[in-house]
């Protein structure tokens, strides 16, 4: 399993309560079951960073296998817990502050680089996979925990990754915190993962818990929310915006909102045929008698 979580959060609802739920997600994810992987990926508004495995961690295994061991990484646990899952806990809360810190934040921009952060998951997933012995199987997801808004320019990325995700059979599925999210509900109907649109934010941990934690094969025996309609609408490449007809360019599919001759993304010259004229009938003379 990977999470992206996206940094914007309004005030009613805090990002370092997100963090803790993701973070208590992860760690049942990987007390569910000895050899499963985990990576956490933060989504800003310059940045798509690794916040685990990080700089810190040789290897993804939070047991020390397949790496150098991360018993050194351990400043022990106060409360009971697993003394690894404190350390992962601590470098992705570390992770998260620096990542605050260095960010500068622009005007009110609140678009982040959810296309990036995918990309990373996939070749991630894509290295998992080779590191595989020959009789062993991954099976992995994605899930995007989300806050803020699309972002119509990274429409033809975003498609590039969900279609790819779709070839690899990776499920994606979609947390969503604030306003639903066309992009994210087309991800998730195209790879057969679940969106959902959390009602009560302050049950955020038991919405993860509940509807997250089960993979695909737990998940058809669970009554989990009912599917959303899927806004299918695609962005034109000229604006950017949502539209629901418009121009295909029949050589490279771009989209757009208005009719050119020549499209602006592969420069094809597009032959127009004009509607046929119609000749003027010659009259015919009558000849006197």
């Amino acid at each position: 399993m990977l999470l992206c979580y996206i940094c914007s959060f309004s005030q009613q609802f805090t990002l370092s309560k997100c963090i803790d739920a993701v973070m208590v997600l992860g760690n049942s994810h990987l007390l569910m079951n000895r050899t499963n992987k985990l990576a956490v990926i933060a989504s800003h508004t310059q940045e798509s960073r690794f916040l685990y495995p990080g700089k810190r961690w040789a290897a993804a295994d939070p047991f020390g296998e397949g790496g150098p061991s991360m018993e050194s990484n351990c400043s022990g646990s106060k409360d009971g817990k697993y003394e690894l899952l404190t350390a992962i806990n601590d470098a992705i809360a570390e992770e998260v502050k620096d990542l605050m810190t260095k960010t500068d934040m622009k005007g009110q921009q609140t678009e982040t680089l959810l296309a990036g952060s995918l990309a990373k998951a996939l070749c991630y997933i894509n290295k998992m996979g080779k590191d595989l012995k020959a009789n062993q199987e991954i099976k992995s997801r994605i899930l995007v925990i989300k806050a803020a808004e699309d972002s119509a320019l990274q429409y033809m990325n975003f498609m590039n990754v969900i279609f790819a995700a779709q070839k690899q059979s990776i499920l994606i599925d979609a947390c969503v915190l604030d306003s639903d999210s066309g992009l994210l509900q087309q991800a998730c109907d195209i790879t057969g993962g679940i969106y959902l649109k959390v009602p009560h934010m302050p049950s955020l941990l038991q919405y993860l818990l509940w509807v997250f934690l089960p993979d695909q094969e737990q998940r058809s025996q669970l009554v989990l929310p009912p599917p959303v309609h899927v806004d299918y609408r695609a962005a034109c490449f000229c604006h950017r915006n949502l539209i629901e007809i418009g121009y295909v360019c029949s050589v490279c599919l771009s989209i757009f909102c208005n009719f050119s001759p020549i499209c602006s993304t592969c420069e094809t010259a597009f032959k127009i045929s004009l509607p046929p004229v119609m000749k003027a009938k010659k009259k015919k003379l009558k000849v006197a008698a």
